[in-house]
């Protein structure tokens, strides 16, 4: 009788750490938008991200970003179950006004596991030229 009780806790504990591990997959990486007079800056958290797990894109207003994060092994042990995520996603949408030059824009991995993406206004780089004035 105790083996039958073992056995059902260790199931309904497999498929609650399967379930968890679903939901940890399926979440998005936390981002915030920061705005100066010359770029737009996305930081996205990534912690315990190689250069080599991200993918950046910039697509219509939108900066997406995907982690595909390679998870260790240990000797000796099995995986019970995935507690964190292979695959988060990420984006932020820019305001509707923006207007940018996305082919200057930048990525760069912080060591402090954040991702800094920089997408500089269209002409910013103009503005601190002084114009002839007629």
């Amino acid at each position: 009788m105790m083996g039958i009780g073992k056995s059902i806790g260790s199931a309904i504990l497999e498929n609650l750490g399967r379930a968890a591990g679903r939901v940890q997959e399926n979440k998005p990486l936390p981002a915030d938008l920061l705005e100066s007079d010359d770029a737009y800056l996305v930081v996205f958290d990534a912690p315990g991200a190689t250069a080599s797990d991200l993918q950046v894109r910039y697509v219509d207003d939108r900066v997406e970003v995907r982690l595909d994060r390679f998870r260790e092994f240990y000797d000796d042990y099995e995986m019970s179950y995935p507690g964190r995520g292979l695959a988060l996603d990420g984006s932020v949408t820019l305001p509707e006004d923006a207007v940018v030059d996305a082919e200057a824009a930048t990525a760069t991995l912080q060591g402090s596991g954040t991702l800094h993406v920089e997408i500089p206004k269209a002409g910013a780089h103009h503005s601190a030229v002084g114009s002839p004035s007629g």
